[in-house]
């Protein structure tokens, strides 16, 4: 397969990733395709280097976290536009409808934490182990977990203060 069509079936592949990422850093949605092509170009320049000593999915957060990170801190009107979360961001079915207010919530208030707690408490809710969070984020495990254990407390105090 030539590296154009394996670089588009991987990031098709793992495309909620990249979603998941740029909504969560950005409020709207033309900062939403901005950071998105920014990650794209980052993963395909990358791409050569993917050696497969970690999952491809492992390697897609870490360049695509690092970008958004950057994204935000460059960009100086995300520190202080501090609006909820866009309605578009999040699509529900209608069972899980009566659930969308608590969702929106979390959303916003994972939106308010600094990046590196944002990356984790993403990682985390996307069920990765805390070996693969501290191998995406760079750091101990032990400190992952001291970490999601104070950003869980955070967020519960500020569900409870809703």
């Amino acid at each position: 397969m030539e590296k154009k069509e394996k670089f588009i079936s991987v990031i098709n592949e793992h495309k909620k990733i990249i979603f998941k990422i740029c909504s969560s850093y950005c409020r709207h949605f033309d900062e939403r395709k901005d950071l998105e092509q920014e990650i794209l170009l980052q993963l395909w320049h990358s791409f050569p280097k993917y050696d497969g000593r970690v999952k491809i999915s492992t390697w897609i957060y870490k360049i695509a976290l690092y970008t958004a990170i950057s994204f935000y801190r460059d960009n100086e009107k995300h520190k202080k536009d501090h609006v909820a979360i866009d309605e578009s961001v999040i699509s529900l079915p209608e069972e899980q409808i009566n659930q969308k207010d608590d969702i929106h919530f979390l959303y916003h208030c994972i939106r308010q934490l600094n990046e590196l707690d944002k990356a984790l408490i993403l990682l985390y809710l996307e069920e990765h182990t805390y070996k693969e969070i501290a191998q995406i984020i760079g750091i101990t495990e032990t400190n992952v977990a001291t970490k999601l254990n104070r950003i869980k407390n955070h967020l519960k105090e500020q569900f409870n203060n809703q």
